[in-house]
């Protein structure tokens, strides 16, 4: 009898290849880390690379350079003749981001989420219910039918099938969903020798990616708040950086409204990651300003644009990273106006908490 014998396979190592994917790895990280300053991470990893010895005799850092150029993920081809990412490297970071913060939890059968609706959907559902006139016949379910017309008419050599007798598939909507993830760089997201700027570019590099990949019919937009607020690209995640800012979350909230119009889909949605209370305000040309405190001028027009948002049945989760007892009580205040959500999460947990409410929120209806 012929057969295979199998025996433990080891496959051969490539120290070179090996030690290239490592070092891209933590150089992408702090590509992040840096804003997407190339010469101060390759600085860094330099550094690293002393204190840990990353590479080896064989392959140093300099060929690491010339391997990122030749593989695509690197460009000098700029006026100030400067190291800058490519679009690839982009891609590359905003992948990395997915499988370190989403990648660990369980995927769903086909990766899309659905509603409780059934009906004329897009995609089959696992419900039966009997065959009525104008029903697809491809969404017969043909093992149950055929099943039915045997208990109803029995075995016999002349097989009868009947339109009693057929069942089909339910169809099940696929909703679609237009969020809008606000990021607040104000001063304070680097304060206290805490970094939370990188895991909030993080999260949304995971999201977005997430949403390309596995939601294509879904939208989102990007936008940041400081003083002011203003809407970026997906590629510009990477280069994100704080600045001396206030946080104005009134320009943040009217600016996700104002996109959240331009959507055609039924469902929107706000996430806001933030580490403060809202402490700017903008006042014609001037900019009103307080870090003392909440601020009841302040707090006032941020409650009436929670209220709005409610009307417009578009709920906004605050993803609040800290833990100060007086910002709590203000983000209980504007949840509760907003009928929307609201989590307390640490840095660490932020990526799960913000999943699992996307992937929740996509299985109902707002409106």
């Amino acid at each position: 009898m012929k057969g295979f014998r199998f025996s433990q396979y080891i496959p051969p190592q490539d120290p070179d290849k090996n030690t290239f994917e490592n070092l891209l790895n933590i150089f992408l990280q702090l590509v992040t880390m840096t804003g997407g300053d190339v010469a101060e991470a390759l600085s860094w990893l330099t550094n690293l690379d002393q204190r840990y010895q990353l590479t080896n005799p064989n392959y140093g850092i300099g060929d690491f350079i010339e391997d990122l150029k030749s593989k695509g993920y690197l460009t000098e081809e700029n006026q100030q003749g400067k190291f800058e990412i490519t679009a690839k490297a982009e891609q590359t970071i905003r992948k990395s981001a997915l499988e370190e913060i989403f990648g660990k939890l369980k995927k769903g059968k086909s990766g899309r989420h659905k509603t409780t609706h059934t009906g004329l959907g897009e995609e089959q559902g696992t419900d039966r219910r009997p065959y009525a006139f104008g029903d697809n016949l491809d969404h017969i379910a043909l093992t149950d039918s055929i099943r039915n017309a045997q208990i109803n008419h029995g075995f016999s050599s002349d097989f009868l099938l009947t339109e009693g007798d057929l069942e089909v598939v339910e169809q099940e909507y696929k909703t679609q969903t237009s969020t809008v993830l606000m990021i607040d760089i104000s001063h304070s997201m680097i304060l206290y020798g805490e970094d939370r700027i990188t895991p909030a570019k993080k999260v949304a590099m995971a999201l977005a990616e997430l949403i390309k990949t596995k939601y294509p019919k879904d939208t989102l937009d990007i936008i940041v708040f400081g003083n002011d607020a203003w809407q970026i690209e997906i590629k510009d995640l990477p280069y994100l950086q704080v600045g001396p800012y206030h946080t104005n979350t009134v320009a943040g909230l009217e600016l996700a409204m104002d996109l959240l119009r331009r959507r055609k889909n039924p469902n929107k949605q706000i996430f806001m990651i933030t580490d403060g209370k809202p402490t700017c305000l903008k006042v014609g040309i001037k900019y009103y300003k307080n870090s003392f405190g909440i601020d009841s001028k302040i707090l006032n027009e941020t409650l009436k644009l929670a209220a709005q948002c409610r009307k417009l049945k578009i709920p906004v989760t605050t993803f609040m990273i800290a833990s100060d007892p007086y910002l709590k009580e203000f983000v209980k205040e504007f949840t509760k106006v907003n009928n929307g959500n609201a989590y307390y999460s640490s840095l660490k947990g932020l990526g799960d908490l913000i999943f699992e409410d996307y992937r929740r929120n996509r299985t109902k209806k707002f409106n």
